[in-house]
């Protein structure tokens, strides 16, 4: 998978570095058996009600269908929150977590997924910057109060074919009103953002400490940028891994055309580490 140079950069990027900076977009998860969402006939095969409906992700994920259809909306996403809490993180999450303590490289994780699965394989809470929230934690959808809670006491049963929500909607214990997921949606002015906030200092912190990180992109792709372009202010230091979209000009760092897994495991090779 990687040829003679690739492998000689590779081992000259990590001796140079004090620290490792793992960017994650929803193609780190795929491996795990997790769908990605953002393409649309992946979607509605997934969702086939949606499909019917001819509902795109930019419109399902948008808080106005919490307030137009909310069942349909806590449909999508209680499938969701089901999906992650049930899913295993595939080996590469804990290579990447051996690579770290092998090397006594100190990390950090910036990721766009709002799944949770880095949390799942015991890396550090403080330590990862969810920049569009977490399906994992709820806010009330009329900002009742400025109040992040967690999503541990709700228990998903989903119509899967109607994509419907079943049971009572999960409500904010403030004012009792319908609560949402506290994840960034599309054309969302009321995302509660101090717990990222809080996570985007961390981050901060972090980075004033370690001058010199290697980057592992992993899965990010061009449709939301956002991990890409923090990744691509640490170029030439970047390693990019993507099956699609994988274009990294030469003097940025090096490009993986490979899945998440494969590639990691080929990293872990090319250091020799077992």
């Amino acid at each position: 998978m990687l040829n003679t140079q690739q492998i000689s950069k590779i081992k000259t990027m990590f001796s140079n570095a004090d620290g490792l900076l793992i960017t994650a977009g929803a193609g780190m998860s795929i491996d795990s058996g997790l769908p990605d969402f953002r393409g649309k006939q992946g979607m509605w095969q997934a969702y086939p009600e949606l499909g019917k409906q001819r509902i795109e992700f930019t419109s399902i994920a948008n808080p106005n269908t919490f307030w137009k259809t909310p069942r349909l909306a806590w449909g999508f996403y209680g499938h969701r929150l089901k999906l992650y809490r049930d899913t295993t993180p595939h080996q590469g999450f804990h290579l990447l977590k051996k690579m770290s303590d092998v090397l006594q490289l100190p990390y950090f994780i910036f990721t766009s997924n709002v799944d949770g699965q880095f949390q799942k394989v015991g890396f550090d809470e403080n330590l990862i910057y969810e920049c569009h929230g977490s399906i994992h934690h709820l806010q009330c959808l009329d900002v009742c109060e400025n109040k992040i809670w967690s999503a541990d006491q709700i228990q998903p049963r989903i119509d899967h074919i109607r994509c419907e929500w079943l049971d009572e909607l999960p409500q904010c214990p403030h004012c009792l009103s319908l609560a949402r997921p506290n994840i960034l949606m599309f054309d969302d002015y009321d995302w509660l953002s101090h717990r990222t906030d809080q996570q985007r200092q961390n981050l901060e912190q972090w980075l004033k400490h370690h001058h010199q990180p290697i980057v592992i992109e992993l899965g990010a792709g061009t449709a939301i940028p956002t991990v890409r372009n923090f990744s691509e202010r640490f170029a030439p230091s970047l390693i990019r891994i993507n099956p699609r979209e994988y274009q990294l000009a030469e003097n940025q760092g090096i490009s993986i055309p490979h899945n998440a897994l494969h590639s990691i495991q080929a990293i872990l090779e090319a250091l020799q580490i077992r």
